[in-house]
């Protein structure tokens, strides 16, 4: 999907200019039509242009804001006026004044948002476009808020859960390089001319090609790094290792915890909202961050629209907890299908916690072991040849 510029007008012939997201021209003039608007003219807009993408916390913020002050009564280009004031961060503020403007000119709130290109998530633009007919915007936006906080916070802990196993790891390369170019390399002239263990002959050896070839060995390091990088791009090879990663033990059960939690939050607020099914089911999948998971939704789409219930049609879905069909069978049953699964998201959030504080405590001591492993070997590469000249000089005495 594209972002066009574009510049409008209405049957005062007053003019309007700004950006609006479409798949062509074609979808772009429909779109305005929409609104009562009519083309006159529009461009792509370039990655450069249309490249910043609002962080988590930043949505959370702006929709508990906007939802509050609609609930108390503000109008909401009141809202956005006071929000646009108030924001210190230049890109927001240029985005926000973006919105302010348009909302003046007549502009729905969720036209507004699709109008500033990739910086909303089109989860939150369609359950406001749902809302704005319904009359539950204050409370989708609280809605939304909720959501955007909690993924902010799982996002926050897994990196803060990471963050020691990484130092240990930066630890654990600068003591194998200190050793090989430092320390190692002091020993080759005590040892020369020795007869050498095999394991002492394997460390030297090892020390000389980090030494002499170093360079060589970095620059193919990161273009291996690089040409991952680039193979991830390809969409055959993406789905094949977002397949992989759920295999991985205990971090593929992590991850689907984590993406059945997305998920079912995602369903939850979308249905809540006035979201058809078939569009719910579009849209969540997009949060789940797995094309694996989300290459077998064409298949649920089309057993809803057949008639099949959404609990049998996400039961066969490889890459979900299986508590989770059941869930939303207990809420088909019950009638209650959004708080089922909005209390099926909160279950697994609590788990997937528990599960990442698990995974650091047994990933910390085993990386201490591995730390442990190679000096041990190569303190044992150094203290054979020692002792061995140490028994030659005592046999000769």
């Amino acid at each position: 999907m594209a972002t066009f510029k574009y510049t409008a007008k209405d049957i005062n012939s007053k003019k309007f200019h700004g950006k609006i997201e479409a798949n062509s021209r074609a979808e772009l003039v429909n779109l305005l039509r929409s609104d009562n608007l009519y083309l006159l003219k529009c461009s792509k807009m370039s990655d450069d242009e249309n490249r910043y993408k609002i962080k988590l916390k930043e949505l959370s913020e702006l929709c508990r804001q906007v939802g509050t002050m609609i609930s108390s009564g503000i109008s909401l280009i009141m809202a956005m006026n006071i929000i646009t004031k108030r924001e210190n961060n230049p890109k927001l503020e240029k985005i926000y004044k973006d919105i302010y403007i348009k909302l003046q000119q007549g502009f729905t709130l969720s036209s507004a948002l699709s109008a500033q290109g990739e910086a909303f998530p089109h989860l939150m633009i369609n359950m406001i476009h749902a809302s704005e007919s319904t009359g539950m915007m204050d409370k989708t936006l609280i809605k939304l808020a909720d959501q955007y906080d909690k993924d902010s916070k799982i996002n926050a802990k897994v990196k803060s859960a990471m963050f020691y196993p990484i130092i240990l790891i930066i630890i654990t390369i600068a003591v194998v390089m200190l050793v090989f170019t430092v320390i190692l390399p002091n020993f080759l002239d005590l040892f020369e001319g020795m007869e050498m263990p095999l394991i002492t002959k394997i460390m030297f050896a090892i020390s000389d090609v980090i030494i002499q070839q170093g360079h060589w060995i970095l620059i193919i390091i990161l273009m291996m790094i690089a040409g991952f990088s680039f193979l991830l791009r390809i969409e055959k090879v993406r789905l094949k290792f977002d397949k992989f990663k759920l295999s991985i033990p205990k971090v593929g059960s992590l991850l689907k915890i984590i993406y059945t939690a997305r998920y079912a939050r995602s369903m939850s607020s979308l249905y809540s909202s006035g979201v058809s099914m078939i569009n719910s089911l579009n849209l969540a999948k997009t949060t789940i961050n797995n094309t694996y998971i989300e290459s077998q939704f064409e298949k649920v789409v089309r057993a809803v629209r057949d008639g099949s219930n959404l609990s049998t049609a996400i039961h066969d879905v490889d890459g979900f907890d299986a508590k989770l069909s059941n869930a939303i069978y207990v809420g088909e049953e019950s009638g209650n299908l959004d708080d089922m699964l909005q209390r099926t998201a909160d279950d697994f959030d609590f788990e997937s916690e528990m599960a990442i504080e698990k995974m650091v405590t047994l990933l910390q001591p085993v990386m201490i072991i591995v730390l442990g492993i190679i000096i041990c070997v190569v303190v044992i590469s150094v203290i054979l040849p020692i002792y061995g000249l140490y028994g030659s000089v005592s046999g000769k005495g």
